[in-house]
């Protein structure tokens, strides 16, 4: 077992003990949809997993807070922005700006991509890499989009 996934199951923990439903609630649904990731593909709970879990939560919720200001909802994006909060604060920093572009252009020196074709390698060598928690594979596809040809 993971060693954020333990620290997830432990909070839930916590947060029953201290009567915090809404923290309790947030927590045991994340952990739900972690271990549903994880017979879903038929593979073991690790860090990995569990990032991309908690951040695919984080994404939908942000889209439909969209939804919910074009509806006029801010009751619900208020509970949205917490639930967000709470998952956030068990993902790594997601790098970005300089340091995002170093690694990335240093991926495609090391892959020696120099097309779009070649896109799938250097992705595949940033999944390799030891940052690849921190990395937004969104943001990474569109950079290197304009980096490579």
């Amino acid at each position: 077992m993971s060693s954020l996934y333990a620290r997830l199951r432990a909070d839930i923990v916590k947060a029953m003990k201290a009567q915090d439903r809404d923290r309790a609630t947030i927590l045991r649904t994340n952990d739900a949809a972690i271990q549903r990731a994880a017979m879903d593909g038929n593979v073991p709970i690790d860090d990995g997993l569990v990032v991309a879990t908690l951040r695919k939560a984080v994404k939908t919720l942000a889209a439909a807070n969209e939804e919910f200001a074009r509806g006029g909802r801010d009751d619900l994006i208020a509970a949205n922005r917490t639930e967000i909060a709470v998952i956030e604060t068990y993902l790594p920093v997601v790098l970005e700006g300089e340091a995002l572009v170093a690694l990335v252009d240093g991926a495609v020196q090391a892959t020696g991509a120099t097309t779009k074709r070649e896109m799938g390698a250097v992705m595949a060598w940033l999944k390799r890499h030891p940052a690849a928690e921190q990395l937004d594979f969104g943001a990474v596809s569109k950079l290197l989009q304009t980096r490579l040809s």
